[in-house]
């Protein structure tokens, strides 16, 4: 086991290292000029020259991508453009509003679609199969946006139950698990987790269907085991791939909020790289970027090796 942590842990170095230089070709992938954020369309040459000089833009493109990587690696991810802070200093406030939002989605997301996937997979053909499938396959299809406003317009506008933006009351970007706060949490939670439930319910109700037509629960059947006793059978079996998509999905929900989170003006790492989008602030969205895909890399290091405790063949 300890060979193949370290055999996959050995291979998420080339893949960090390639979304290092991703996130460096960022400034140079946009449409304009990575000077042009910060200098005025009419600014003189001695000043451009000076500017570039002062940020390293002078020098071949491998040496800035060593210099800003050496940088990086000791936490220094440069000075935001809009906000004249440090990049480090910005990040972990909003990483930590998005992990919130991405944990409660994550679990309820889980719940709710390994539950519906395992009722729809041991009744395979029958009515209560197929109408799981339909709100699974509706589920899938609905635009995180649109949702949001649905509920934003039902809860909040219509009904005037639950609140519609923000994290507190008080406009605080400092969480703390208070009942009002708690609120403020309910529709964004809801609307980031259809998706991934969705997907959850179809990929369970693939494996436990597949599990319940294999040899070997026809021969638990046959000894005599309870419904019970055999659900757990099917249920160790289809672990290993419902983890892996859950894995997948956590990262995606971490890093493909940005609709949800500009929607309900939740402060996390999704409307952070919105606002750094429109403000053309680089450094802020290279140090977000970075962040969120090494957060990816190592999420999925640790499904791979759980994934390998719960299932030995997948170490071969």
């Amino acid at each position: 086991m300890l060979g193949y942590i370290l055999r996959r842990t050995l291979y998420t170095i080339p893949i960090a290292l390639g979304v290092t230089i991703l996130c460096f070709a960022l400034v140079y992938l946009g449409p304009s000029d990575p000077l042009s954020a910060i200098l005025p369309e009419d600014a003189p040459k001695e000043l451009i020259d000076r500017i570039k000089k002062e940020y390293g833009l002078d020098k071949p493109l491998p040496v800035q991508y060593v210099i800003w990587l050496g940088k990086a690696v000791t936490g220094d991810l440069g000075t935001s453009i809009a906000t004249r802070r440090h990049v480090i200093d910005e990040i972990p406030p909003a990483f930590f509003n998005s992990l919130l939002l991405a944990v409660l989605a994550s679990c309820l997301a889980f719940t709710v679609g390994t539950v519906l996937g395992g009722i729809a997979g041991y009744f395979h053909g029958r009515p209560i199969d197929r109408a799981v499938t339909a709100l699974a396959v509706t589920g899938v299809s609905v635009p995180h946006y649109w949702l949001s406003i649905v509920l934003v317009i039902i809860f909040s506008v219509e009904w005037d139950i639950l609140p519609s933006m923000g994290m507190g009351p008080d406009g605080s970007t400092n969480f703390s698990f208070t009942p009002e706060n708690l609120r403020h949490l309910i529709l964004p939670t809801i609307a980031l987790s259809v998706i991934p439930m969705a997907i959850v319910a179809r990929t369970v109700r693939e494996s436990v269907r597949e599990t319940m037509s294999q040899e070997f629960v026809q021969a638990l059947w046959a000894k005599g085991l309870t419904g019970r006793k055999i659900l757990g059978h099917v249920a160790k079996n289809a672990a290993p791939t419902v983890l892996a998509v859950m894995g997948l999905q956590m990262g995606y929900l971490l890093g493909g909020s940005i609709l949800i989170e500009t929607v309900f003006a939740w402060p996390g790492t999704g409307l952070l790289l919105n606002n750094s989008i429109f403000s053309r602030d680089i450094p802020m969205l290279q140090g977000v970027i970075l962040v969120l895909a090494l957060f990816f890399v190592t999420l999925n290091l640790l499904v791979d090796i759980l994934q390998a405790v719960l299932d030995p063949r997948i170490k071969r």
